[in-house]
């Protein structure tokens, strides 16, 4: 029987993963991470992605939470409320009227950021253990780069996904 926790040996003649698979791979490993971390602060990854956005942007929009957090609006609006009750956020009226509410970070809810931020630092360090520092500034940068150019408003990306070549 063989051991669940050790990958298995590629074919020879296989050819070497696609960096996508890999970034994905990756990604489900951090969220499974930052999912037991975060829980511990009584937060989700959602809610985590809100706040962190609040702590970088003056007052944006639910909508624009939403599109950041890869959720849809009505699913942000939940995370709203809920963090306004649990005393993170505030929601105040627009200075030139209408419904519009600015949402903005309280002093509970920047302290409870730090909390996670710690944790995530942990994972983090863990994770780039083996890197060292040039390697790691490449690569934020070259995924950056990657996020970039398959942003949804990507001109370049259009073709490519209109493509009628079938799959090999």
């Amino acid at each position: 029987m063989t051991d669940p926790g050790v990958p298995a040996a590629a074919a020879p003649d296989a050819p070497p993963p696609r960096v996508s698979y890999l970034v994905f791979r990756l990604e489900r490993r951090i969220r499974a991470c930052l999912d037991e971390a975060l829980a511990r602060h009584g937060l989700t990854t959602t809610e985590y992605m809100a706040l962190s956005e609040l702590r970088l942007r003056d007052a944006p929009s639910s909508a624009d939470l939403a599109r950041i957090a890869f959720v849809t609006p009505q699913a942000m609006n939940l995370v709203i409320r809920d963090l306004e009750q649990r005393g993170l956020i505030r929601r105040d009226p627009h200075p030139r009227g209408g419904r519009a509410l600015r949402t903005r970070l309280t002093p509970k809810g920047l302290s409870t950021l730090r909390r996670c931020d710690r944790s995530l630092d942990s994972i983090e360090a863990v994770m780039l253990a083996g890197i060292d520092d040039l390697d790691r500034t490449t690569l934020a940068e070259t995924l950056t780069l990657c996020a970039r150019a398959i942003h949804p408003g990507t001109r370049a990306l259009t073709p490519a996904l209109r493509s009628k070549e079938p799959p090999p």
